[in-house]
């Protein structure tokens, strides 16, 4: 959102935290409307609002996130349904209510842009990821057939897919609030991507020209070249 701010876009900031969303607002001057997106009447309300006040011309999906590293036989079936919730069908209900806005607010020679935060997890199984993975699977195939449904039509549908992102909460939300597991998933790991990094990745895609679509966009760190696999220690060319 900061990013966006600072290209020129107008931004509506949406979120369940009404603190951070007056922080966001502070600092960089969007406009902020509180909703939880689990719950289909703020999304209406959300839709109501943008409806009336400038219309939509990009989307960005990006509520989700992990719980749990159980197998598949132990993990928690309330920790699936809670991935399955905000990643899967969070995305559906927030994609349905703001699809007719974004085609009101279409004008030729422009597109309209449906931008969805999915994951490497919804590209390669782990151990311990079973919810997660199938979350971010299920995510990844609700944007490929809605990129098929929309054909005929100028909306660009982008999935954006990040793999080891160092974030204030991602891990710490899967350990159940253990900081130092959570740490020790970037242990000795170069330069793991930052927010800043995804958000760069996002405004490239969006401002791309209008007859240019990104479909899928991988953005992993330099040290992590699998999701399986990554390097711990100094990156160094061979030889030095």
């Amino acid at each position: 959102m900061r990013l966006l701010r600072a290209h020129g876009w107008d931004v509506v900031a949406v979120a369940r935290r009404a603190d951070r969303l007056e922080r966001l607002a502070a600092d960089t001057g969007c406009e902020v409307f509180v909703a939880d997106i689990t719950s289909q009447d703020d999304v209406d309300a959300l839709a109501a609002h943008l409806d009336t006040t400038g219309g939509v011309h990009a989307l960005v999906n990006n509520a989700g996130g992990a719980r749990g590293l159980g197998t598949v036989e132990e993990s928690s079936i309330d920790d699936w349904r809670w991935m399955f919730e905000v990643n899967v069908i969070g995305t559906k209900r927030v994609t349905s209510a703001l699809l007719p806005v974004l085609r009101k607010s279409w004008t030729p020679g422009t597109s309209v842009d449906i931008l969805t935060v999915t994951s490497v997890a919804g590209y390669v199984t782990y151990e311990g990821g079973g919810g997660y993975n199938a979350a971010k699977f299920a995510e990844r195939a609700l944007v490929g057939v809605l990129r098929l449904e929309l054909a005929g039509e100028p909306i660009r549908v982008i999935d954006v897919a990040p793999g080891m992102v160092h974030t204030e909460e991602f891990s710490l939300n899967r350990f159940g609030g253990d900081q130092a597991a959570a740490d020790k998933v970037y242990e000795n790991v170069q330069e793991p991507l930052s927010a800043d990094d995804i958000a760069q990745a996002i405004v490239g895609a969006l401002e791309l020209p209008h007859n240019v679509s990104v479909e899928q966009l991988t953005v992993r760190p330099v040290a992590q070249v699998a999701q399986h696999k990554v390097h711990r220690g100094p990156l160094v060319p061979k030889g030095r």
